[in-house]
């Protein structure tokens, strides 16, 4: 089973960068309630988007998974 860790890497690197909710859903071309929602696990992005999301954060789209 795998575990689910984007919504961590998500809030990591917006701090990391000193970016606003607003600023960084902006840059991946959602709303800043969408990235709240994303930080606070109440949701997940979409899996169209992840492919974006690895390339602005220099990852693979499995880095956003954990092998338990």
């Amino acid at each position: 089973m795998k575990k689910i860790i984007i919504c961590e890497k998500v809030k990591s690197y917006r701090k990391e960068k000193k970016l606003t909710q607003e600023e960084f859903g902006q840059i991946v071309g959602i709303s800043a309630q969408a990235v709240s929602k994303w930080e606070r696990v109440e949701c997940y992005p979409d899996i169209f988007i992840l492919p974006d999301l690895a390339k602005l954060f220099n990852c693979k789209v499995d880095d956003f998974f954990v092998k338990e």
